[in-house]
């Protein structure tokens, strides 16, 4: 399991898929409004686009289905956080994330790079009991470029006041662990750690 090498003064954790178990929600959700605007959307489309913002995936499947001039990828988004909104009640924490948090809490500076947006993420992290644990929190409302890009956990960094070098980033996406990459940063990739969903 994961022990921080000698070099590390800082982590930063991706929450959706983490540190909170929301990806089952939020594939439900993408599925069942996707089907109601008359698209499908399989499991390993939401997968390649995990750590992008929702408007971003809405115009991404509007687009595969060739139906940019039928929908309005503000009404998909929209429809689609309203059906999330509606199970998750039922977000759990990712336990073996949790762990590490709680373990190295007021030892290492621990900071939040999500792709999702900010009241989410805070009710996110409010739902499974972490809101204490993370003074810096960066989310889509903060940065213009977004995963791949590594300007989510850069500006966690700064906000952390330390080196990339020195700071492991644990993710569960090919995105964001290729951000922190392009960051500088250790990527942890979590994914053999958890039940794949």
């Amino acid at each position: 399991m994961y022990k921080p090498g000698k070099e590390t003064r800082g982590m930063i954790f991706d929450l959706d898929g983490t540190l909170a178990d929301t990806m089952p929600l939020h594939f439900k959700a993408w599925q069942t409004t996707c089907r109601s605007f008359g698209m499908e959307m399989s499991r390993e489309f939401l997968q390649s686009h995990m750590g992008r913002p929702g408007w971003e995936i809405s115009k991404d499947i509007i687009s595969l289905h060739g139906l940019n001039d039928k929908i309005n990828d503000r009404d998909l988004v929209k429809a689609k956080v309203e059906c999330y909104m509606a199970m998750e009640n039922e977000v759990k924490e990712i336990r073996v994330i949790g762990d590490i948090v709680r373990k190295y809490h007021g030892i290492i500076p621990m900071a939040i790079g999500t792709g999702g947006f900010y009241e989410a993420a805070r009710k996110t992290l409010s739902r499974i009991g972490m809101s204490e644990y993370f003074d810096v929190m960066v989310t889509a409302d903060d940065v213009s470029k977004h995963k791949p890009h590594p300007e989510t956990f850069l500006k966690a960094a700064g906000l952390l006041n330390i080196e990339p070098a020195a700071i492991d980033v644990f993710e569960d996406g090919e995105l964001g662990l290729e951000a922190a990459r392009r960051a500088g940063m250790n990527p942890i990739d979590i994914r053999p750690w958890i039940k794949a969903w």
